[in-house]
């Protein structure tokens, strides 16, 4: 009879070692999963990551183990540490969830509606315009929706919805874009960007600029943040990503999280000519989409104190009305409409009527030069912005 090559005894040691290194590599890609879902509580990456190199190969010693409990109580042990993994990456997850409101958009525009009953809007009927034909095709930036919807309801007619040919909402990116291809005739909001002004020069589009009214352009941090006023110095420090720890300018210490909002938005614009010749830092995670979000990130970033954002103050103060952030003055300055109206406040930004050169709505005119009367002017302050002087 012919020997065999390896010991009965041998090929247990094998089996036993495979088994072991099996088991350790399970329970290390456990270990790994945990720490990601620490991380990016990236819960499908988890489970992905489980099931394809660590449940799957672990089974494969079932078949052919003898002695099968040792291993299973084993197994069993790494698969409730995969289960208790993926509750806390699905925990995190659901927290996340909680504290960042999805905003699309990011203001509820059913309550700023012209001719309902139960608008906030600034109402009045106008004595001095009234619109019945070959209406101006009227958009705006997100923060100005309130005061162009009130525009609507005071000079057109009471058929007027949103959306129909007369009446628009696509926010500062898509307003300016529309406006350059001339579906739009006028554009309520801030100055565009550089990358607008050339997209409109390729569509053969002139910007043309109607100062109505004035802004606060405005940063904002945590309500536990002790830090309540920055130079424009330290602001572009935070921002250029000289400054990280609020310690450096008088606050905890603790790193300084700075969201930015997305290339094209109209408060993004605003920082960027802002920071004038200071490069902005590129963002990573701190890009936010919408204006509304960007508030919500900072009122509750994963329980930090340490975050900071920008957007303009009757967005903030007016629309969203959060608890859980605060204004800061801009050296020494507070933007108080006020301190807006004498220029104290060191970052003024104009609200703008935008057309283009050659508009062919007679109507336009009118409209804008009812935007600068007593009437149009009453309804830019009541909204919560600051008036002109004529």
């Amino acid at each position: 009879m012919k020997k065999p090559l390896f010991s009965k005894e041998f090929k247990l040691a094998i089996k036993a070692t495979v088994s072991l290194l099996i088991a350790g590599m399970g329970i290390m890609i456990a270990l790994a999963a945990l720490v990601i879902a620490f991380i990016s509580a990236d819960l499908s990456s988890i489970i992905l990551c489980a099931i394809s190199g660590l449940i799957l190969p672990s089974l494969l010693p079932f078949l052919w183990l003898k002695k099968r409990k040792p291993y299973f109580i084993c197994w069993l042990s790494v698969l409730l540490a995969l289960f208790i993994t993926c509750s806390v990456a699905f925990a995190i997850e659901k927290y996340n969830e909680s504290i960042t409101i999805d905003v699309t958009p990011n203001i509820n525009v059913r309550e700023y509606l012209p001719f309902t009953e139960d608008s906030k809007i600034v109402k009045i009927d106008s004595k001095t315009l009234k619109l019945t034909d070959n209406l101006p095709i009227i958009d705006g930036a997100t923060a100005a929706f309130p005061v162009y919807s009130a525009f609507v309801h005071a000079v057109y007619p009471s058929t007027t919805t949103l959306y129909d040919m007369a009446f628009r909402y696509n926010n500062t990116l898509y307003g300016y874009q529309a406006l350059a291809r001339k579906e739009t005739h006028i554009f309520i909001g801030a100055y565009p960007s550089k990358e607008q002004i050339e997209y409109a020069a390729e569509c053969g589009t002139t910007f043309e600029y109607t100062q109505i009214g004035s802004e606060a352009f405005v940063f904002f941090v945590h309500k536990d943040n002790p830090v309540n006023s920055l130079t424009t110095e330290q602001i572009k420090g935070i921002y250029s990503g000289q400054i990280t720890n609020w310690k450096e300018v008088g606050g905890n210490d603790e790193k300084i999280e700075a969201f930015q909002r997305n290339k094209g938005s109209g408060s993004q614009s605003m920082m960027l000519r802002f920071m004038g010749d200071t490069p902005m830092i590129e963002p990573d995670t701190t890009v936010i989409s919408g204006m509304g979000e960007i508030i919500e990130k900072v009122a509750d970033y994963k329980s930090k104190s340490g975050s900071m954002g920008f957007s303009f103050r009757y967005y903030v103060e007016g629309i969203i009305q959060n608890p859980d952030i605060k204004l800061i003055a801009v050296d020494g300055v507070a933007p108080t409409v006020e301190n807006i109206k004498t220029n104290a406040y060191p970052i003024v930004a104009p609200v703008y009527a935008v057309t283009y050169e050659g508009n062919p709505n007679p109507n336009v005119k009118l409209l804008i030069d009812w935007m600068l009367s007593e009437e149009g002017q009453y309804i830019i302050e009541e909204t919560g912005y600051v008036g002109i002087d004529n």
